[in-house]
């Protein structure tokens, strides 16, 4: 008997039994499922922060005070015994750092934003140098950006996202209208483009104002976090960082073979950080979803047995026709496998589906990793044949007197 033929018997089989072959493939449905969804979760979020999250390119780099990511209490008490990234620390690498194509700073508070009878809390309130939106990747669509004068002279101006737009100016022209950033009064020179949400949080609530400004309303003792654009990744990256750093060691004149007192980091240490948490995750994830694939590979056998066990007779008349032990062997593999590909094809457009519907739903990016498909379609069927070898061969063993003598 061929391939083709005992592929065409298998699915004959599955079909005059259409309940019981469902119930069957529900564990393989489930297992394959629930790896396919979070996989294409978890890559879409690794694409997502690779490009956005961290809101500057893979040539840019920033120094501040504390690591951006703190994983105990020993570690915040350490990085608050360090001094403060300063403004001066700022201008030093500003002017010394040959290797550097750009430079800025940043401030940050959250607070209140006014316009007429509009209000919009928890506002992120950005303070920047003028070249921090070209630094941060920041597209303005409407107006202008910062410029040199805003810096030095402290300018009230502001740009704005579209949160603001949408609950302090709707259906008018933002540019040129004042709103008031926890009590002091702006003008609006600029709109950022829409960001939309990241992990089902607004990016697009925020009001950038000069760094100047920012200072004389919030004050002076907040520590700085410098960004630093290098022009290139590789080496010159890696030049710049290594420029940077030494100018900062020599500043805050940290001794030698010492640890820095201030943090270096670049897009790929968040994005090497995320993806080690976010792999931990999955494998955890996969691990608990291969107990339903072998939950599923389970019942597969059982119920091959039972099948065997009902269809005795029928195997005794095909072995009294000629057929051989590796064509009933063939048949009752591929009749095991073909299930349970099956549930894996299901399972895949379920799992995609979870997965674009939490997309949909609350904004967690999603990406369909093609490889995660094939190995779905390869997992799932090697279950099917692997636990439908033990029921094949108690088929193709049996004696054809004895089946035939099995009752109907």
């Amino acid at each position: 008997m061929g391939y083709r033929e005992a592929f065409k018997i298998a699915l004959q089989s599955l079909w005059a039994n259409k309940l019981r072959s469902i119930l069957t493939l529900i564990g393989v449905v489930i297992g394959v499922s629930s790896v396919i969804a979070v996989i294409t979760l978890t890559n879409g979020v690794n694409k997502y922060v690779a490009t956005k999250v961290y809101g500057y390119g893979a040539d840019v780099f920033t120094i501040s005070k504390e690591s951006p990511v703190i994983f105990s209490y020993e570690e915040w008490q350490k990085f608050q015994k360090r001094k403060k990234i300063t403004y001066d620390d700022f201008q030093s690498v500003d002017k010394l750092c040959k290797s550097c194509v750009s430079t800025g700073a940043l401030l940050n508070a959250t607070g209140k934003v006014a316009h007429q009878n509009h209000s919009s809390d928890n506002t992120d309130i950005r303070g920047w140098t003028w070249n921090m939106p070209q630094i941060s990747n920041l597209n303005v669509v409407q107006g202008r950006s910062f410029i040199p004068a805003d810096d030095q002279y402290a300018t009230r101006v502001a740009i704005i996202g579209y949160d603001i737009v949408d609950k302090l100016l709707p259906n008018q022209n933002p540019i040129g209208q004042e709103i008031r950033v926890d009590g002091v009064p702006y003008t609006v020179i600029g709109v950022g483009e829409r960001q939309g949400e990241t992990l089902g949080q607004s990016q697009d609530n925020y009001v950038s104002v000069p760094l100047e400004a920012f200072q004389h309303t919030y004050g002076y003792n907040q520590s700085l976090t410098i960004y630093v654009k290098a022009g290139a990744v590789g080496p010159q990256l890696d030049l710049a960082t290594d420029e940077v750093r030494a100018l900062m060691r020599s500043r805050r004149h940290d001794a030698l073979g010492a640890e820095d007192s201030f943090e270096v980091s670049t897009n790929q240490t968040f994005v090497g950080l995320w993806k080690s948490i976010s792999s931990t995750f999955l494998f955890v994830v996969i691990g608990i979803a291969s107990i339903s694939l072998v939950v599923g590979g389970i019942v597969i056998m059982n119920i091959m047995l039972v099948s065997v066990t009902e269809r005795t007779r029928e195997i005794g008349v095909r072995k009294a026709l000629g057929a051989r032990y590796q064509d009933i062997l063939l048949q009752f593999v591929i009749e095991a496998g073909a299930m349970s590909l099956l549930g894996g094809f299901i399972g895949i457009l379920a799992g995609a589906g979870v997965a674009k519907l939490v997309t949909v739903l609350i904004g967690f990016p999603s990406d369909i990793a093609l490889w995660s498909v094939l190995v779905a379609i390869i997992v799932s069927g090697g279950i099917g044949v692997f636990f439908g070898v033990y029921p094949a061969r108690q088929a193709a063993r049996l004696d054809p007197i004895v089946a035939l003598r099995s009752e109907l």
